[in-house]
């Protein structure tokens, strides 16, 4: 398998990558950090990590819908990606070629 790139992002699994929540509805969930932990057709499960003394982290839900994420790839480099484009099972995106390139 080729190696994830930010032109081939929506090809692969993004269970693991650290995420960070950009743009939202919810202006409450700006700034969100952590791992994605699980994906569903609609959200994404993030083990979010507070930035505090206590370093609290708990899961949360997020929808994909009404965010914008910025994700670091293994390499480090950083992609913004609309949740918009990624509203959808997994295993059918990763099957789909999305035209549209942010």
């Amino acid at each position: 398998m080729n190696p994830i790139t930010p032109k081939n992002i929506h090809r692969h699994e993004l269970i693991g990558l650290n995420i960070e929540i950009v743009k939202s509805a919810d202006p409450k969930i700006i700034g969100t950090k952590g791992i994605v932990i699980d994906e569903t057709q609609h959200m994404f499960v993030i083990q979010s990590i507070n930035n505090t003394e206590t370093i609290a982290q708990k899961r949360i839900k997020i929808q994909k819908k009404i965010c914008s994420f910025r994700f670091t790839l293994p390499t480090g480099e950083l992609v913004d990606i609309e949740g918009s484009l990624l509203n959808s099972k997994s295993e059918n995106r990763i099957k789909n070629i999305i035209r549209k390139r942010w």
